[in-house]
């Protein structure tokens, strides 16, 4: 969603800056050391700082007409950023460059501006990557109203972890009153997300997560029917029994995990059961180069004339003006519950990115600088 779209969206105001000049002086005065995370190695398995280098130089502040300075604020770690690092074609043709700094979402505060689209201290929201300071044009940015909510949440639940779960459940799930929709990855970004969002549609939820303090959120906080620690299990076929036990059978799999808990649910799935497939976060650190292809789920598929449905949040960037009044709202009132853990230091940013495969976080991570 562009600036223009995003502003008219929630009314916001837009101020004329009248001088660029002083701002720009002093920040060359200062000498600003601009730090950038390059990714600068292949992954075989785990990520972590082997495969990044830090660059640092200091930040030549100089402007172009329509151009603006960021600084970041807060930079978003995703489990996308490993499947973009795949050697071989995902959704993207060609893996991420070597020796380029690191895509990702950042919030930012802007430094100078040479538009009077955007002043000096405006929030705004861009694909700017793993670095302390970006040189932008205005059109590349989305402003945000501090007053809606906190700025952060840009980076989570009204933005694309927010999309995701919102056109992913709807429009793939497609989850009715009464049904059950079982979410692994359930106390991550997206999960925790389309857990209340399957609530909200009357449905009948089982969340899949990993420790019992996760899944006691589950239940306490986000109203989970049931909530089931796949740490527990040590094969599928316990895990399917315990499901089964609860549930009486799945009709929406969202799946953020793949692996054995989806092993587990698929010969669950009811008549005209809906799959969607937005994450295999348990082959991302090894499988993506080799991954495991056989097809062993699909007289499953078969047998109760299923649909499987592979979605990415890119597929609904056009389509922001849909969800954010109503998800918006929800999160002004409090009636969503948005989680987001933070780890501080922009040196963190090769350790933040490895942290979402091991568990240690609950909702949203970002790294605030």
């Amino acid at each position: 969603m562009n600036l223009s779209c995003f502003t008219r969206l929630f009314n916001l105001r837009i101020i004329t800056v009248f001088s660029l000049t002083f701002p720009i002086i002093m920040l060359n005065a200062l000498n600003t050391i601009h730090k950038q995370w390059l990714y600068s190695r292949h992954p075989q398995g785990v990520v972590g700082t082997d495969h990044y280098t830090m660059q640092e130089q200091v930040l030549d502040a100089g402007l172009d007409r329509d151009e603006v300075l960021i600084e970041a604020r807060y930079i978003s770690v995703d489990p996308y950023m490993r499947i973009n690092q795949s050697a071989k074609p995902t959704y993207n043709p060609q893996p991420h460059p070597l020796n380029t700094v690191q895509a990702g979402g950042v919030v930012g505060q802007v430094l100078a501006s040479r538009t009077d689209k955007l002043q000096a201290g405006d929030w705004v929201f861009g694909m700017t990557g793993w670095q302390t300071h970006a040189r932008v044009h205005f059109s590349d940015l989305t402003k945000i109203d501090p007053e809606l909510a906190p700025v952060s949440t840009a980076l989570g639940v009204l933005g694309m972890p927010g999309r995701t779960a919102w056109f992913g459940l709807t429009e793939a799930g497609k989850p009715h009153a009464g049904e059950v929709v079982v979410v692994s990855g359930a106390a991550g970004a997206v999960g925790s997300l389309v857990v209340q969002f399957a609530k909200r549609h009357g449905a009948r939820v089982l969340g899949i997560a990993g420790g019992a303090a996760k899944c006691a959120w589950l239940t306490e906080k986000l109203n989970a029917d049931w909530a089931i620690d796949y740490r527990n299990f040590s094969d599928a076929e316990t895990l399917s029994t315990e499901i089964q036990r609860l549930t009486g059978g799945v009709d929406v799999y969202f799946d953020n995990v793949g692996g054995l808990v989806t092993d587990a649910v698929i010969p669950l799935i009811k008549r005209r059961a809906r799959i969607v497939i937005c994450g295999q976060i348990s082959q991302y650190n090894g499988g993506l180069d080799n991954p495991e292809m056989g097809p062993r789920l699909l007289h499953h598929m078969l047998y109760q004339r299923a649909t499987m449905q592979g979605i990415l949040a890119r597929d609904y960037l056009h389509r922001m003006d849909e969800m954010l009044p109503i998800v918006a709202a929800w999160v002004k009132t409090g009636e969503l519950v948005f989680e987001e853990t933070f780890i501080d230091g922009f040196e963190q940013l090769p350790h933040a990115l490895n942290s979402l495969f091991t568990g240690e976080h609950r909702g949203k991570l970002i790294v605030r600088i």
